[in-house]
């Protein structure tokens, strides 16, 4: 382990930590992003290291709500900020930090811990696993079209100041959040992520756009997006860039969606993060034409196993005795019952005999239903002691409607 000093962040530091952390990401953000971060940053809860002076090491944890499978939201520290200067690499100073952080989120009462990583190899040795993915989507809207619902047409669209229109919108994303698992309860202040819009981000592409779909006076759907135009000797071909498209039901989906794809001197709609089960898919004439590439997204770890299990629901009914290894959160090694189903549920640590045998990480990435305990097992990474106990628990661990997680953080 490093002798670095290692210490809560003070406000006076932050413009040199905020440096220090752009500097290992090889970028500058603008001055908007900037100040957004700073307002959201959690001071008690992020962290600097310090060698002789200078910052070397930065991490912040965030106080977030997740929704889990059957609708409720867990208390939950997000890791972010987190570099290790260049000059300071393989001497423990982000295994440090990992400590710090985990201990905290226990401390704080947080069963779980959730991250996004720039490279996602770096965080398994620390119990992390892949609990939800995304996909990024290009549709050939010259040749794609869209089967929506008859009722898609009952809706009035119009335009919106996306700032003006934001209060009205977070509404309408906080009655999603539960239907989904993987999805962020905002906090005060993170709603203005999704109207942070700096000229230097836009890649050429028009100011961020907003559009709501209504029904009946009441808002069903909003999608905001921007449009970048490009021509060539044939004409025009401009992409729609879709940053944001929440709606309460099938019809104002697909409302918004029939939208965009019509959106004048344009051939291409872009989104960068969709659900991986999205209903776009199913309403599309030619999925070969949606250049869909999947991704990991968000990566969960629980804090405290039993917590965690007791937190949320399952598919099916479900009585098991778990062997779970996790060395780097050694309280939770051990027997855990886990018993429940689509109403309740309950994990205690038990002395029965172990029923399925599996690490920390693989309990994060089949947390939310996204990743098959039976698929887990397949690669080596779980271990079925009990002939049936697989199947129960893999079936009782899905989950009708895939996680994910709609901006990072």
């Amino acid at each position: 382990m490093t002798s670095t000093d290692l210490r809560v962040l003070r406000r006076e530091e932050w413009d040199d930590w905020y440096g220090r952390l752009e500097l290992a990401f090889g970028e500058t953000e603008p001055p908007e992003a900037r100040a957004l971060w700073r307002d959201l940053t959690e001071f008690e809860r992020s962290i600097a290291a310090w060698d002789d002076g200078e910052i070397v090491g930065t991490a912040g944890t965030l106080s977030f709500g997740l929704s889990v499978p059957g609708g409720a939201i867990v208390p939950t520290g997000g890791l972010s900020m987190v570099s290790v200067a260049a000059t300071h690499r393989r001497r423990g100073i982000l295994t440090a930090m990992m400590r710090r952080q985990l201990d905290d989120v226990r401390a704080a009462g947080e069963p779980l811990a959730v991250l996004t990583a720039s490279e996602p190899a770096i965080y398994g040795r620390f119990g992390y696993g892949v609990a939800a993915r995304h996909a990024r989507v290009e549709v050939d809207t010259a040749r794609v079209r869209l089967d929506v619902p008859p009722d898609a047409d009952g809706f009035r669209l119009r335009y919106a100041d996306p700032a003006a229109a934001l209060k009205e919108c977070e509404a309408l994303y906080a009655r999603r959040v539960p239907s989904r698992p993987g999805m962020l309860e905002r906090r005060p202040g993170w709603e203005r992520q999704g109207v942070l819009d700096p000229e230097g981000w836009r890649d050429g592409a028009s100011p961020l756009r907003c559009v709501l779909a209504e029904k009946d006076g009441e808002l069903r759907g909003y999608a905001r997006y921007s449009v970048k135009p490009e021509w060539d000797a044939s004409g025009p071909k401009g992409t729609v860039v879709v940053h944001d498209l929440e709606a309460l039901d099938p019809a104002a989906h697909a409302a918004l969606w029939r939208f965009l794809f019509g959106i004048d001197l344009t051939s291409t709609v872009s989104a960068k993060s969709r659900p991986v089960d999205d209903p776009l898919f199913h309403l599309v004439s030619d999925l070969r034409r949606c250049g869909i590439l999947l991704r990991d997204l968000l990566h969960l770890r629980p804090v405290e196993v039993g917590a965690a299990l007791a937190a949320r629901r399952y598919a099916a009914p479900v009585d098991v005795v778990l062997e779970v290894e996790d060395a780097f959160c050694p309280w939770n090694t051990g027997r855990w019952r886990l018993t429940g189903d689509a109403r309740d549920a309950r994990c205690v640590r038990t002395d029965a005999a172990a029923e399925l045998e599996l690490g920390v990480r693989e309990l994060g990435e089949a947390y939310l239903g996204g990743t098959s305990l039976a698929a887990l097992a397949g690669a080596g990474r779980v271990r079925e002691l009990r002939a049936g106990a697989l199947a129960e628990a893999s079936t009782a661990f899905s989950w009708p409607v895939a996680p994910w997680l709609p901006h990072g953080f």
